[in-house]
């Protein structure tokens, strides 16, 4: 098994080429004996998955062994599913959020889609996401974890959007904090990861404690 050396940090790969979504894993992990990067500052294209899961840990866990095959290097993926109060089953996004009858939309085909959806619920709708990360250290070494501290708190989908304010977060305008009442994309608005730093930075932490006893 390998181990981690004392003082040396983890060279990890994040498999995302979303940089709004390193720079958030970044801040989540800040302090971490791990040094993070993404696909994008790789020098060969590796292509994508399919991501087939029907759960955010099974793509998850589908993109971190796709990526680990390509790199035999440390490596993890993280996905997420929507939950849309109003909605039924058989039309909950899940982790097809970005997939509607089998096309994949842009960010701003995004931003129509479920603004139309918060139109037909009211106007305004609850809405959560469901978060999962599987990380890959070795053959033999892999972690998954999938519990709600990770995921996000429930906020508001409503059908008037605001100006998108970053690439790759492309509900953030159509989205509303339920304390605040301010738009993800508001200057004034100043979004709350404590639940989710704790439980990233715990599932990391007990991966890596495990990884260096191996």
């Amino acid at each position: 098994c390998g181990t981690i050396k004392e003082n040396t940090a983890l060279e990890l790969i994040f498999g995302t080429g979303n940089p709004g979504k390193l720079a958030l894993m970044k801040e989540y992990l800040e302090g971490m004996d791990i040094e993070l990067t993404d696909l994008s500052h790789l020098d060969h294209d590796l292509g994508e998955p399919e991501e087939c899961g029907k759960t955010p840990l099974e793509n998850a866990r589908e993109k971190a062994e796709y990526y680990y095959e390509k790199l035999k290097r440390p490596v993890f993926s993280c996905d997420s599913g929507l939950l849309i109060e109003g909605l039924s089953t058989q039309e909950q996004p899940g982790v097809h959020v970005r997939v509607k009858d089998g096309i994949r939309m842009t960010d701003e085909q995004m931003t129509a889609y479920y603004s139309g959806i918060a139109h037909r619920l009211g106007g305004c709708c609850r809405a959560r996401y469901q978060n999962a990360v599987c990380l890959i250290l070795s053959e033999t070494k892999r972690y998954e974890y999938d519990g709600e501290d990770i995921g996000g708190e429930a906020f508001y989908l409503v059908d008037r959007a605001k100006e998108q304010k970053e690439e790759g977060f492309p509900l953030d305008c159509i989205s509303v904090d339920i304390k605040t009442g301010r738009y993800f994309v508001d200057e004034e608005y100043i979004p709350c990861f404590d639940g989710q730093r704790k439980g990233m930075r715990e599932f990391f932490q007990r991966a890596l404690e495990d990884y260096g006893a191996g």
